[in-house]
């Protein structure tokens, strides 16, 4: 089983907090773990969230908080680290990237040649709307309009090439809001766009452990099929913030993929 989805901003870059993460997967039974970034957490990648920035408060805030606070070549160095060591799980290093477009050459830019065994792109923002903060940050908002930017912005970042993988594809459901309209034909585009660019799909749970009560485990069956039917390789994840979240709740989502073919 894979974990291919898991943060470690939370520690400091050292062998001994890596070593956490790998013991946790052992006892979750996983044989694989991905481990990552936001690229926010670096300023290389700062320009990229000027224009949400300006347009929202809310943004700004969570960005002078949270933004910045990592150096990228502790990071880098610390992926050398651990590739020169023995662990019983296999260990892959990403970045996960938030998809704006028009962006794509500095991530690029940034991320060539640096090691990396994936890049995740993921939508965090529609538009200046940070969907998947708070649930408050709905009020007001045009649901339908959403959806729809929604999965044209997760097409265009299929389309980018940029990227290995697509995160938490629908997790735009998270807080329980839904479409007046039937998404049936955003899921075969967005399937096909992912299979013309050979990237997977991460069935993730996070949100579901965000939001226990609102939030469906992983992606929508009908879209589990349309990946199916193009050829999507779908890779599950559990979006870990911490060493215990390691595994959370992988064999469901196994079970979920098998269930919908």
């Amino acid at each position: 089983m894979i974990d291919g989805h898991i943060h470690i901003e939370r520690g400091d870059y050292t062998l001994e907090w890596i070593q956490q993460f790998v013991n946790r997967a052992v006892a979750m039974g996983i044989d694989e773990i991905r481990l990552l970034e936001h690229n926010y957490m670096f300023k290389e990648f700062e320009p990229m969230y000027d224009t949400v920035r300006a347009n929202s408060d809310f943004v700004n805030d969570w960005f002078v908080r949270k933004a910045g606070k990592k150096d990228y070549k502790e990071y880098l160095d610390l992926i050398d680290k651990v590739r020169a060591n023995q662990y019983p799980v296999n260990i892959k290093f990403g970045l996960e990237v938030c998809y704006f477009k028009g962006w794509e050459e500095l991530i690029k830019d940034q991320t060539r040649n640096k090691g990396f065994d994936f890049l995740l792109g993921s939508i965090h923002f529609v538009g200046n709307f940070a969907f998947d903060h708070t649930a408050q940050l709905w009020d007001g908002i045009d649901v339908d309009k959403t959806y729809i930017d929604y999965f044209e912005d997760s097409i265009e970042l299929a389309k980018s090439k940029v990227f290995d993988g697509l995160g938490h594809p629908d997790s735009i459901k998270l807080f329980g809001h839904k479409p007046s309209f039937d998404l049936t034909d955003y899921y075969e585009r967005l399937a096909a766009a992912l299979s013309d660019s050979n990237m997977y799909a991460d069935q993730n749970s996070g949100t579901q452990r965000r939001c226990p009560d609102t939030s469906p485990l992983g992606m929508d069956k009908e879209l589990i099929k349309a990946l199916r039917r193009h050829d999507v390789k779908i890779i599950t994840s559990s979006d870990a913030h911490s060493p215990e979240d390691v595994g959370y709740k992988i064999r469901e989502l196994v079970e979920c993929v098998n269930l919908r073919k």
